[in-house]
């Protein structure tokens, strides 16, 4: 197994960042332990730390203190190699990576950014490092508005030089292709014979990738922020001076566009507010305002009320100078720029091999699975056959965000509820882009009728009035519950400003359980720094007996299997083995015996305490020989007492991530969410139901709700 990739570049401008990036993604779904470092870095006034070093620290929460992630700086290796010390420079990088090693049995390395004055020795500093470190080489070459036969040319000769100093080549990856050149560039690349036994890929140019934030925009300027200060991670994907009159500054507006104008000109500013308003518009990205003047009274009146829309921000240099400025910004993939970073990931993970490359980079797989690798085997297969999930919370800021990173990543199809004018004007607002996405309002649905029949039908021996269902039905959960009932979509995901109990008790009238004798359970995948556990039930039954905890124990194994989790059942108590007594433990011990009569494939042990399931050490002493003892990884508590504290203690004690609560029992899939869940909450719930989903007889009408089902 390597110890190392070493990423270099064939010149400055490639996207090393992105593709480091994505590569790093990658490692940590194969490697439970993985640190990023840099041999030279450029820091400066403006960016007094490497911005990639952040980027992977801040991303994959790395513990390796930032000195120990990188060698030497640029400034340091140019006085080195003034004095003639380059053999220095190659000395004190190996140094501090062997340091970093020690931390850590993989490290990806990111070569330098090929920007000094130093350049034209830089490719052979790289070469040097790399064959000093024993690191194999992936290339990124730039192909930005450039010909084929010019990055032909440059990758041949790189690979070249490489290969003669000694270096490995894995792959080489051309980066910013102008599409749709991607495959004939390499054909022509192969065909030239340029790569033999290395991978080759190519990834298309993502102009936004290159563009600043506002963020970026003011710190670079100096910038007052006037409002917007939530709008600030917006991209500025172009600019324009707007100092000519409105009839020809109107049209040069476009999506993303960040108006730079004189902070007396009244008109400019009141037209850039309406555009924002005009559906009929491009929506643009901020304003600029020159010259040390601000609006007056009646005017920033009105901008107060958009102040949610678009950030507005003042300057005390002049249009020309404030221009030139921005013109010159060099955009970094920042730690706060979420979207960014998710389609610099969705890019890498359309047009790269991930496991092909990974088992070109790692010779030998871990058996882990660590809450990265959990994370990806769950997308990968949600994203295998992907599934429609209706997301009743259509207004709901957490749930768009969620949604917009869902479908660019293509891992589900979203139905949104709601109404469509607030969804679309808070889509707007938050500055997205979801084209593709399905907006359904239950008030106004064709499918009410339908839907508020089969209720009563389902409910009519309670009581139920005609009038009571649609009612009830009007309800965005139960009208989502529905869609899922009648096949319309896959599954659900509520209650992010839900209770539970709202979300989940139109599943259990409507959509009811498999099997009247399994009660319906949840499961919590509990992510650890080095391994995924499953506990369950620590939402739903308050206080099972014996046969429902059998059921339940069998079920969280079904489940945990589902996502790759090879099921080693802990059916937990105070007591381990034959120790103890009393109806408690009695109770484990009966459903115990009872998981082991009813599925005799299953590994399970109990009654069994939390720290022998767990730690091998106390296995040995409590419980020797035990399959389970000291490497169990579903571990069932005896009642929703202990399990949902004990989840919650794990989680804040230990910063283990907790996904769930998982439904798991009903004939179609429902999940709840935390209503103080994150993003990446709510895209990881949506990708369980996904694949909980697949698992089910009938599809839905995928693409909207063109026809009925009536069954």
């Amino acid at each position: 197994m390597s110890n190392g990739l070493y990423i270099t570049a064939t010149e400055s401008g490639s996207g090393k960042s992105a593709i480091a990036l994505g590569v790093m993604e990658m490692l940590f779904r194969k490697l439970d332990c993985v640190d990023f470092f840099r041999p030279i870095i450029n820091p400066d006034s403006q960016k007094p730390r490497d911005p990639d070093i952040l980027l992977m620290a801040t991303q994959f929460n790395l513990n390796l203190p930032y000195e120990k992630m990188y060698g030497i700086t640029q400034a340091e290796a140019d006085r080195l190699i003034a004095l003639g010390k380059k053999g220095e420079i190659i000395e004190r990088i190996i140094e501090k990576y062997n340091d970093a090693q020690r931390h850590c049995a993989f490290i990806l390395c990111e070569g330098t950014d090929f920007v000094s004055a130093t350049t034209s020795v830089e490719f052979d500093i790289n070469a040097s490092i790399i064959k000093n470190l024993s690191c194999p080489v992936l290339l990124v070459a730039n192909a930005y508005q450039k010909p084929m036969e010019e990055v032909s040319r440059l990758i041949s000769l790189t690979l070249e030089s490489l290969v003669e100093k000694g270096c490995e080549i894995v792959g080489t990856i051309i980066n910013r292709v102008t599409a749709p050149t991607e495959d004939d560039i390499i054909l022509r690349i192969k065909a030239a014979g340029l790569v033999r036994n290395q991978l080759i890929y190519a990834i298309p140019d993502e102009a936004v990738l290159a563009k600043p934030t506002l963020a970026e925009v003011a710190k670079t300027l100096n910038a007052e922020i006037l409002c917007g200060h939530k709008q600030m991670y917006r991209h500025a994907r172009s600019f324009t001076v707007a100092a000519m009159q409105l009839r020809n500054m109107l049209p040069r507006i476009t999506h993303g566009t960040l108006v730079i104008t004189p902070g007396d000109r009244a008109d400019i500013i009141v037209a850039c507010l309406a555009a924002l308003s005009s559906s009929s518009m491009e929506k643009i990205s901020g304003i600029v305002l020159t010259g040390g003047l601000k609006p007056e009274k009646p005017i920033w009146d009105l901008i107060q009320g958009f102040s949610d829309m678009v950030p507005v921000l003042s300057v005390d240099a002049d249009t020309f100078e404030t221009a030139v400025l921005i013109e010159k910004i060099q955009s970094d993939i920042s730690p706060s720029d979420e979207r960014k970073i998710i389609r610099a990931l969705a890019l890498f993970e359309q047009h790269i091999d991930i496991e092909r490359l990974g088992e070109k980079v790692i010779t030998t797989k871990s058996t882990i699975v660590t809450p990265k690798m959990f994370e990806f085997k769950m997308i990968q297969r949600a994203r295998a056959h992907r599934k429609r999930i209706v997301l009743p919370e259509g207004t709901e800021n957490r749930i768009l965000l969620a949604a917009e990173t869902l479908l660019r990543r293509e891992i589900v199809d979203i139905t949104l509820l709601g109404d469509q004018k607030k969804i679309q004007q808070k889509i707007a607002q938050l500055g997205l882009r979801m084209p593709k996405v399905e907006i359904i309002d239950p008030l106004t649905s064709s499918f009410l009728d339908l839907y508020t029949a089969t209720y009563f039908e389902l409910r009519k021996h309670k009581g139920i009035t005609l009038e009571n269902a649609r009612d009830l039905v009007c309800d965005v959960n139960f009208f989502g519950t529905m869609m899922v009932h009648h096949n319309h979509v896959d599954g659900m995901v509520s209650g992010s400003v839900h209770s539970t109990a709202a979300t989940i008790k139109p599943a259990f009238e409507i959509i009811k359980a498999k099997q009247k004798s399994t009660p319906v359970s949840s499961l919590f995948f509990m992510c650890l720094w080095d391994r995924v556990l499953a506990y369950g039930d620590c939402a739903i039954n308050p206080d099972p007996d014996a046969r429902e905890l059998s059921e339940i124990a069998i079920t969280s194994a079904e489940t945990a299997a589902m996502f790759g989790i090879e099921p080693r059942i802990a059916m937990l108590s105070y007591s381990t083995g034959s120790s103890g007594k009393g109806k408690d433990v009695d109770k484990v011990r009966e459903a115990t015996a009872l998981v082991r009569k009813n599925r005799p494939d299953l590994l399970v042990e109990g009654p069994i305490q939390y720290d022998a399931a767990i730690e091998p050490n106390v296995a040995k002493t409590k419980l020797p020989g035990s399959p389970v003892a000291g490497k169990a990884t579903v571990f069932i508590f005896p009642d929703l007492n202990t399990g949902n504290n004990t989840y919650k203690a794990v989680q804040r004690s230990s910063g283990a991530v907790a996904i769930g609560p998982v439904l798991q029992g009903l004939n179609k899939p429902v999940n709840d969410l935390s209503r103080g869940c994150l993003v990446a909450d709510i895209v990881n719930t949506v990708a369980i139901t996904a694949v909980q989903a697949q698992g089910t007889a009938k599809p839905s009408v995928q693409g909207g709700l063109g026809i009925p089902d009536i069954s």
